[in-house]
């Protein structure tokens, strides 16, 4: 931002495939270090890293076994272990990457709270030179995730102001909601980063179509696992399988949705590339999905809004979810109705 103007500046960035030391949270975070620097080399301004690099995402490969009551003490114990603390020693050490490398990077962890010893959050961090930028929590763990993560509170989904402009995002399948992009969406992302842990067909068809939608240039970032990545000590069965996640890092544009870099597939690597900031504007002049093609007037007007403190209606036997009484409900729209 200058003088209250948004500039459309040429931004390299970077998203990098990497697997993670697992189960060991600082030389994670060296690793992290490392590639930062990597990618600084080649001319990044921001490099993202993938879903809970630091130190180890709860692939349901061999996760699920989770949900039973015995066995997983060691693992859950050891996972809190080498969570990160935010701010903390950990994210000191990739802020001064950062500053090392006049880049910012978004990374996803395991986020634990060393006050209240207890639940784990699957967190996306944006650092800088300065610190801590912005930090975001999972709003809904999928499946097996819930076994080893907590929901997020959902007030942190604004994108943050950057010397680069304005990154946002959400976190894997948090993708998928509508209602969370589109609360995303408002607050303006230019470069919108999308680590996770799908590496389908699908996932990169979503991404394509989060960037038309957003009018930000998207940084997928999925999870290259091998089996070879485990320590001789993991505490949890593994499955048959040579790789637990393929990759697939992506770059995408916004106009049309094209994928500008990658995908990489099957290996750890960088893929980097230019991003013209005005990409988005000229894609917003013909598909504003939060300005002029919103139509909020309309359609959260349709959201019937519930009184909170009013008295529970009978139950008539309808299953329909439509009716959520969440904050859909417009400022603009008839709280009567």
């Amino acid at each position: 931002m200058l003088g209250g103007m948004t500039e459309f500046a040429t931004i390299r960035v970077a998203a990098i495939q990497a697997t993670p030391v697992i189960l060991d949270a600082e030389a994670s975070v060296e690793k992290a270090a490392g590639l930062i620097a990597e990618a600084a080399g080649e001319g990044a301004r921001l490099a993202v890293l993938p879903e809970t690099f630091v130190p180890l995402y709860p692939s349901g490969a061999w996760a699920r076994a989770a949900a039973a009551f015995d066995g997983f003490d060691e693992l859950w114990e050891r996972l809190w272990a080498n969570s990160v603390e935010v701010p903390g020693p950990l994210t000191d050490r990739l802020v001064a990457a950062c500053a090392e490398h006049d880049v910012h990077v978004a990374i996803g962890v395991n986020e634990r709270e060393a006050e209240r010893p207890g639940s784990l959050y699957n967190s996306l961090l944006l650092l800088g030179p300065g610190g801590v930028l912005w930090k975001h929590r999972k709003l809904m763990p999928t499946h097996h995730e819930r076994l080893f993560h907590g929901i997020g509170a959902g007030d942190d989904l604004a994108a943050a102001e950057t010397p680069l402009g304005r990154v946002g995002g959400l976190i894997c399948w948090e993708n998928r909601m509508p209602l969370a992009r589109y609360a995303a969406y408002r607050s303006g992302p230019q470069i919108w980063v999308a680590p996770t842990a799908d590496d389908s067909d699908g996932w990169l068809a979503s991404m394509r179509h989060v960037a038309i939608e957003s009018g930000a240039f998207v940084v997928s970032v999925p999870q290259y696992i091998p089996r070879s990545a485990f320590p001789d000590d993991f505490p949890a069965e593994l499955p048959d399988q040579d790789v637990y996640g393929r990759g697939g890092a992506a770059i995408i544009e916004p106009t049309q949705g094209e994928v500008i870099a990658g995908p990489l597939y099957g290996e750890e690597g960088i893929v980097t590339a230019d991003c013209d900031l005005s990409a988005g504007l000229h894609a917003k002049r013909w598909f504003d999905s939060v300005g002029h093609y919103s139509r909020e007037d309309v359609l959260l007007a349709q959201v019937p809004f519930t009184d909170p403190s009013a008295e529970a209606a009978p139950y008539e036997g309808s299953n329909s979810n439509s009716a959520s009484p969440t904050s859909t409900s417009s400022p603009r729209s008839n709280p009567a109705r």
